[in-house]
């Protein structure tokens, strides 16, 4: 007896429809798995034995061939249990193989025949649904993810028996319900701007940082607020739109990331991993790659805290993912490329004793040490910081003020007004803000009058800006002048954006 059965993997961030051929024919007992399966997947011809005999089922002693199509494709994962086992039923004679076209399968099984939750169901519904898949059987404790995606019938079974008395008639599984992505949408933060005393010159920043989507550099004594100020910064980020909210829930499924309690994720990642990370950790890779924290922070913030400690080839790696938001993964089996358009919040001290300018404490550090600390970053990765800010130290009565300072909830809702006329001028090039600007979209949208130009030109040729800095210095006046509700970039909004991008001296 001959069967064939949908199923689904992954493939970086993405599912793949597998084609689960399954041979049943006389000779001795055997059961092969071709197809270029993974460990996991060799392992799943003793899952499956198992669970057919504690539910019940007759496992037959011959020779059963199981192939996994296409065969040039690794199989990773172990959702590719249930339609071996289902497939397994077809060529019994329990199933109707007519009443499984069409339909996808996707869980590990248990030894008892319970169905446990995989990683990237969210990917692989997605792509059941591209394929033109009617119907597709998951987990369980997957339900929250089978949710998300209109289009297509979603399953979920706690069981083995469960699917096969469905497909039998004895007991018909109900359809999960679909739900509307942003209807639970509640911004609850801990933390708020209004906490921050002083450093207006760094909050301003950052709301133009967050307006834009532009990367900063915060540079400053310990204690000064660098810190304070990155973890705050998603607090004033816009609500992620549907398809932003679709796709950083699928990069979370993928590594198996995703909070019990949310079916989707709704709040803009921050990530601050620490300065010991590899590079492979923190761009994505492995022998099967995997995506890194640039790719966990895409649509959200990636937040590098002492940013010299980092090991200097590690950094350098983030030049890709500032320049393009993607990171291209090259492996023997595979090439891959992971998302990663986020907002780079990086800080550092100003010298190795972090003293360097301080008013009240002497700095201790040589200069060739002070040199040798700032040569870690080099000149193409600080001329990809759109703006490089100095912090000072916050002075007594600046603490002791009791107004709060102007809170999130104000700054967010001039974000919001300034990124919806971004979305407006660029969403026919598919960019969302702008930062993402190409060389052609500065053209056409970053235009000065003869004041503005005046100003570029005289501060470009005595600071001896490169290209690069040119263009992001458009890109950040064109961010201030959409605050300001303008439709033309003066002389003023160059202006602050030179200073904001000038203000750290190297």
């Amino acid at each position: 007896m001959f069967a064939q059965i949908l199923g689904e993997t992954t493939c970086g961030i993405d599912g793949v429809q597998i084609l689960v051929e399954v041979d049943v024919s006389n000779g001795l007992p055997n059961f092969d798995l071709v197809g270029l399966p993974a460990l996991a997947v060799r392992e799943s011809k003793e899952r499956v034995k198992a669970a057919l005999r504690n539910s019940h089922y007759p496992f037959p002693m011959t020779k059963i061939t199981v192939n996994l199509a296409p065969a040039d494709l690794r199989k990773e994962g172990s959702g590719l249990d249930l339609p071996i086992a289902v497939g397994v039923l077809c060529c019994c004679r329990l199933l109707d193989a007519e009443k499984v076209r069409e339909k996808v399968f996707v869980g590990e099984l248990s030894l008892d025949g319970r169905i446990r939750k995989v990683s990237g169901v969210l990917s692989m519904i997605m792509d059941a649904k591209r394929s033109g898949a009617k119907e597709i059987f998951i987990p369980k404790d997957n339900a929250a993810e089978g949710k998300l995606v209109h289009g297509i019938t979603v399953y979920t079974a706690a069981t083995l028996s469960e699917i096969v008395e469905h497909l039998q008639g004895k007991a018909p599984l109900t359809p999960l319900p679909k739900e509307n992505i942003l209807q639970n949408q509640q911004r609850v933060y801990h933390v708020d701007f209004a906490d921050v005393k002083g450093q207006l010159v760094a909050r301003r920043g950052l709301e133009i940082a967050a307006a834009g989507g532009h990367s900063i550099l915060l540079v400053g004594s310990p204690g000064c607020g660098k810190t304070m100020l990155a973890r705050r910064m998603v607090t004033i980020l816009p609500p992620m739109t549907e398809a932003e909210a679709l796709e950083v829930t699928k990069i979370y499924s993928i590594v198996g990331l995703l909070p019990q309690a949310d079916s989707v994720m709704l709040e803009r990642p921050f990530r601050s991993p620490h300065h010991s990370i590899s590079g492979s950790a923190l761009l994505g890779g492995g022998s099967t790659p995997r995506p890194g924290e640039v790719t966990l922070s895409h649509n959200g913030v990636l937040f590098l805290d002492e940013l010299p400690e980092f090991e200097r080839y590690t950094l350098e790696m983030l030049r890709q993912p500032l320049e393009d938001g993607e990171v291209n993964i090259s492996r023997v089996r595979a090439a891959l490329t992971f998302p990663s358009r986020f907002i780079l919040v990086a800080a550092q001290n100003p010298c190795p004793c972090g003293y360097l300018g301080d008013k009240l404490h002497r700095c201790t550090c040589k200069q060739k040490d002070i040199d040798a600390y700032r040569r870690k970053i080099s000149g193409p990765l600080m001329d990809r910081m759109d703006m490089q800010i100095n912090l000072a130290r916050v002075e007594f009565a600046e603490l002791k003020e009791k107004a709060a300072g102007e809170s999130s909830a104000a700054i967010r809702e001039r974000v919001v007004k300034a990124r919806l006329i971004q979305q407006r001028r660029l969403g026919q090039w598919g960019l969302y803000c702008n930062a993402q600007m190409g060389r052609s979209e500065v053209v056409k949208y970053c235009k000065l009058d003869d004041n503005a130009q005046a100003v570029l030109e005289k501060y470009f040729n005595m600071l001896h800006l490169s290209a690069r800095s040119h263009d992001r210095i458009l890109k950040v006046a064109r961010t201030i002048a959409d605050l300001a509700g303008s439709e033309q970039i003066t002389a003023r909004h160059i202006a602050e954006a030179i200073q904001l991008r000038t203000s750290v001296s190297n």
